[in-house]
């Protein structure tokens, strides 16, 4: 996501990255764009293509979405929920899921009820799931956060969710 060539090993230089990112979201898409297109010269079938991220990826994921990217689905694991001013759902043209900790401290369950309003408002076909005690970076194994009981709900309704939504 930040750039061909660009891959930061230090967390210090991984937050530097994406808070570029943050700070130019059509940056952000253009980045989509042209891994979309890498993807197409490749072979790859993108009319029948699900884009997922995790935490920050998950970010980008409902960049791509409010982008109107033209792809069939849209997933989520704790990534951020929020949209940026003058953003919203009405260009989205794939199905939602989220899959989020109720127990994130960084990205709050007032913040997951938000995000549920505006998919609702813009008619956008989604799921969203909460688990129980799980916090932000509950699929990170061996990590402090990790939650091995949501971690493999999540990736289970995540498989559903492909079989379902890429015929």
């Amino acid at each position: 996501m930040f750039g061909k060539g660009v891959r930061p090993k230090e967390i210090s230089d991984r937050r530097r990255c994406t808070t570029v990112l943050y700070e130019d979201r059509p940056k952000m898409r253009r980045l989509v764009q042209a891994a979309l297109e890498a993807a197409g010269r490749q072979g790859a079938n993108t009319k029948q293509a699900v884009v997922m991220g995790y935490c920050f990826g998950g970010t980008v994921t409902l960049e791509a979405a409010r982008s109107g990217a033209p792809f069939a689905g849209f997933a989520t694991f704790h990534g951020g929920l929020s949209t940026p001013p003058g953003q919203d759902y009405s260009r989205t043209k794939g199905k939602v899921l989220i899959l989020h900790g109720a127990a994130d401290s960084h990205i709050t369950m007032d913040d997951f009820a938000v995000l549920g309003k505006e998919l609702e408002a813009h008619k956008i076909e989604h799921e969203m799931i909460a688990y129980g005690g799980a916090p932000h970076g509950f699929t990170v194994f061996g990590s402090d956060s990790y939650r091995e009981d949501a971690d493999h709900k999540s990736w289970s309704r995540f498989l559903e969710f492909l079989a379902t939504t890429i015929r």
